[in-house]
């Protein structure tokens, strides 16, 4: 080999080593942040619902412990079919009183979750998500108006957490799967919201996005 050729080839082998490189720096970064938006309805049965929930979550992920934490805030109320089913008297009907809408909040938290792989115990989306994501699970705090949620005094509550993606968005959506005493209130359906923002390296509180999203930029 001349020296023309085998300086070329040396290029060629660096270029390839430090693209291989970067790529494992991008897929052992130690922590995984996301925030996203909940947006769902519990079943018409079975928990005085249908309930309309509204809310906002925030997940980390520490690739090293093989944990994550994870919490959201959720404002929950009837919706204007639960309205129509349970109608008030003639002349002050539920619709016009906000109060009978039973609005409340719950502040959901799991610390030290453990994360796993195996996407096939997730809630089936559709359309289907294709991308690799990942799953929390583990025991759940539950607030109702900042005590303690009633359904708290009959045992523990589990939580599941699946976040999922596609082709263009590797990480797009989350469930939440509850067992245990929080189903009388939420159901056993997963409740579904989206991955709103995940920030990189430089941003990992999100902080400088959000303000960028004020501001404009």
């Amino acid at each position: 080999m001349n020296s023309k050729a085998f300086s070329v080839a040396v290029r060629v082998i660096a270029v390839a080593v430090l693209a291989l490189g970067t790529g494992a720096i991008a897929h052992t970064q130690k922590h995984t942040k996301l925030h996203g938006l909940i947006n769902d309805y519990t079943p018409a049965t079975g928990v005085s619902g249908p309930w309309e929930m509204h809310g906002a979550w925030s997940l980390d992920l520490n690739s090293d412990s093989g944990k994550a934490d994870f919490s959201a805030v959720m404002t929950m109320e009837h919706p204007d079919s639960w309205i129509a089913a349970n109608p008030g008297t003639p002349t002050s009907p539920n619709i016009d009183n906000p109060v009978s809408r039973n609005p409340h909040t719950h502040h959901i938290t799991m610390t030290e979750a453990l994360v796993t792989y195996d996407l096939t115990v997730c809630p089936a989306n559709s359309p289907a998500t294709t991308s690799a994501g990942f799953v929390l699970t583990g025991p759940v705090s539950i607030t109702g108006n900042g005590n303690p949620a009633p359904f708290e005094a009959k045992g523990p509550s589990t939580l599941q957490v699946c976040i999922t993606g596609g082709a263009q968005v590797p990480f797009s959506n989350v469930s939440l799967v509850l067992t245990g005493p929080a189903t009388g209130h939420f159901g056993t359906h997963a409740i579904n919201g989206v991955v709103r923002f995940v920030p990189d390296d430089h941003d990992h509180d999100g902080d400088r996005h959000d303000d960028d999203e004020h501001h404009g930029h």
